[in-house]
């Protein structure tokens, strides 16, 4: 690929409303990209039903949740949950009494992982076992769910998974370096993909954010000919990543943030949503911008993309409400700092030498580099320090608003899509936040 698929206007067809179906294909956890989108199907007034990835048991055994648990959850959710776990990804399954791929893992060291290897025959023995159990329970999903659906109506899939590290103490250590490790603490992202350790988490984030959404999509083949032979229309929306334009020097460029090391598996994930549409399943993958959310958080400096919005929005005509925003970003800073000053560190960061090399649309995702890990975690920390209170950054505010556009945009260009991937840059942002708050 090599160039963007970008929706360029506001969407006007909604063909969601009450009474049609909302699938949350993947639990709703705390601040995240799901969560705007939850809401907009909550003002369309449609029924919101979902699932749950289950809990572990103290012998690592997946369980669907408990009262308490399932009840608190459907709360968050504001509807239903079927209660059967939908993990994906294998690194907790293995045939009986043999050791799953996280145990393996406990035998590598911080000195040798990087030589270690593992025993792919029995990996594979793993992953097949975890894809017929998330098989197996995206059928048992269905078939709950074809009781609950009636003729008719409308059904929007909505696939959240994402993410697959296993947790295995050695690699914690090893992410803390390749995502926030800067000077002599520094890991080269290419040295952890080239060992087998980085192979097998390359092979998890595969099943978990991608391949989740093509076992989706297979397994409900037959609710969605039952749904459109009845009149209604199916649609999937799944959240990819593969980076975003924003405002650079005056005009909308691509950037990304480096490394990102489940790229690949968005990649695949947007090959997905191609296969589906060629065969006439209206399923697409919407390229999101970088935000905050619990699971971004390990990436130091992701976040300062998002910090340009500010300049999209007063771009889009915002008016008064664009420089409103300007303002609630200045009252985060402590005294003698400036979200004019914010913005001179970001316009330096990005029109760096280093930064000017990773905006390399065709050759993403690329490995990180020391320059680039001292730029950008620097910047970040710097940008950080300038804040008031660490716990209440201009990049939280900005991450809600983004969270507050991409939900209508999703819902309703998920009504009549463009393409099977369509890029949500800064431009569209903007104009949808400013057309939803015009007059504030």
């Amino acid at each position: 690929m090599t160039s963007l698929s970008s929706l360029t206007q506001l969407p006007q067809t909604h063909i969601f409303r009450k009474g049609d179906v909302f699938v949350l294909f993947g639990e709703l956890f705390g601040r995240g990209y799901a969560s705007g989108l939850v809401n907009e199907a909550r003002q369309a007034g449609m029924e919101i039903i979902g699932i749950t990835v289950g809990r572990r048991d103290e012998n690592n055994a997946l369980r669907p949740l408990n009262d308490e648990e399932l009840a608190a959850a459907e709360a968050g959710l504001g509807g239903t949950i079927i209660n059967v776990p939908l993990m994906a990804g294998f690194d907790l399954d293995a045939p009986a009494g043999e050791p799953t791929p996280t145990e393996l893992l406990g035998a590598l060291t911080l000195k040798t992982w990087t030589e270690d290897k593992l025993d792919w025959a029995h990996i594979e023995k793993c992953r097949q076992i975890g894809i017929q159990r998330f098989k197996d329970a995206v059928a048992q999903v269905m078939a709950r769910l074809e009781g609950m659906i009636a003729d008719g109506r409308n059904v929007y899939f909505a696939h959240t998974m994402a993410g697959g590290i296993p947790k295995a103490k050695v690699f914690l250590a090893i992410a803390n370096r390749v995502y926030k490790g800067k000077g002599e603490r520094f890991l080269s992202s290419q040295v952890l993909l080239d060992s087998d350790l980085g192979k097998l988490i390359l092979q998890n984030f595969d099943e978990v954010s991608a391949n989740s959404f093509q076992y989706l999509i297979e397994g409900s083949a037959a609710l969605r000919a039952r749904i459109e032979a009845s009149g209604g229309q199916v649609r999937y929306s799944a959240y990819g990543y593969h980076g975003t334009e924003i405002l650079i020097d005056g005009r909308y460029q691509w950037q990304t943030y480096t490394s990102y090391t489940q790229g690949k598996a968005k990649m695949r994930l947007e090959d997905i949503a191609r296969d589906a549409w060629a065969q006439g399943i209206k399923a697409t993958v919407y390229n999101c911008p970088e935000i905050r959310t619990n699971s971004s958080d390990i990436f130091v400096g992701v976040e300062l993309p998002l910090i340009s919005l500010l300049y999209a929005l007063k771009k889009e005509n915002g008016g008064a409400w664009a420089e409103a925003q300007w303002q609630a970003c200045n009252a985060l800073l402590a005294d003698g700092h400036t979200v004019e000053e914010v913005l001179a560190k970001v316009d330096a960061f990005h029109g760096s030498e280093v930064m000017q090399g990773f905006r390399d649309f065709p050759a993403w995702p690329m490995p990180n580099s020391q320059a680039l890990a001292d730029l950008m975690i620097g910047t970040s920390d710097e940008i950080v320090q300038m804040h008031t209170d660490r716990k209440a950054l201009i990049t939280d505010l900005l991450s809600s608003l983004v969270l507050e556009a991409t939900g209508p945009l999703m819902l309703r260009e998920t009504s009549a899509p463009a393409g099977p991937v369509l890029w949500l840059n800064h431009d569209i942002i903007a104009r949808q936040l400013n057309e939803l708050h015009a007059g504030a």
